[in-house]
C-alpha cells in the first residue's frame, strides 16, 4: 500500500453565524455510513445519498432559522461540507482527479463530470419546469446548494439532467451521480506519483 493510500483524508468543520450552526465531518476513505440532520427531511435525504454512494462517512448537525425558511439553513451547510471536503483531500497526491457518472431514477437521468482541480466552477442545468417544494426543501436551491460546495471545495463540477419530470427524481439523481463522480475522483490510482498535473500543484 502506497504512503498516499494508507493516509486517511478527513475533515472537520464548525461554522457559527446569526442564522445558523454547522458541523460538518467527513471521511474520504469511510463506508457511506451517514449521520445527517438539518432540520429540511429532503435535504438530509440528498446528503444522505452523499454519503452512501460517495463512500464518505458523513456527520452532518445544522441548526438554522427556518423560521424565516430554508435558505440559509440549506447554503451555510453546503458551504460547510465544501470546506470540509477540501480539508480532507489534502494535497490530492496519488488520486485520479478526473471521474464522471451516469445515474438513472426512473424517468430521469443526471451526469456529473468531477475535476479536482483547485479551481471553483460549476456548470448546472436541469429541467425549468419542476415542483417548487418537495416537503420543505425549495427546488431553486439545489443549484445553489452545488455553487456553495463547489466554491469551497474548489472544484469543477458540471451537473446536467437532460430529462425528468418527478422533481424528486431529478434532484436525486444529481446527488448520486455527484456523489459517484466525486467517490472516483477521490480514488488512488496506483500508476499516479505526486500530484496529477503538469503544474505540479492543484
Amino acid at each position: 500500500m502506497s504512503d498516499e493510500s494508507a493516509r486517511r483524508r478527513v475533515g472537520r468543520v464548525e461554522r457559527a453565524t446569526k442564522e445558523s450552526t454547522v458541523l460538518v465531518e467527513i471521511d474520504l476513505d469511510g463506508g457511506g455510513a451517514v449521520d445527517v440532520e438539518t432540520g429540511i427531511g429532503f435535504y438530509d435525504h440528498m446528503l444522505a445519498q452523499l454519503g452512501k454512494h460517495g463512500l464518505f462517512d458523513l456527520t452532518v448537525k445544522t441548526t438554522g432559522d427556518l423560521h424565516v425558511d430554508s435558505h440559509h439553513t440549506v447554503e451555510d451547510t453546503a458551504i460547510a461540507l465544501g470546506s470540509a471536503f477540501r480539508e480532507a483531500l489534502g494535497d490530492k497526491a496519488g488520486i485520479r482527479r478526473f471521474a464522471d457518472c451516469w445515474v438513472p431514477l426512473d424517468e430521469s437521468a443526471a451526469h456529473a463530470i468531477v475535476d479536482l482541480s483547485g479551481r471553483p466552477y460549476l456548470v448546472h442545468r436541469e429541467p425549468e419546469r419542476m415542483a417548487p417544494m418537495i416537503g420543505a426543501y425549495d427546488t431553486t436551491l439545489t443549484r445553489h446548494i452545488f455553487e456553495s460546495f463547489v466554491a469551497q471545495a474548489q472544484i469543477c463540477l458540471h451537473v446536467d439532467v437532460p430529462y425528468g419530470r418527478n422533481a424528486h427524481h431529478v434532484v436525486e439523481a444529481q446527488f448520486k451521480a455527484v456523489a459517484r463522480a466525486l467517490r472516483d475522483a477521490c480514488a488512488f490510482d496506483p500508476r499516479v506519483v505526486g500530484v496529477p498535473s503538469t503544474k505540479g500543484v492543484l
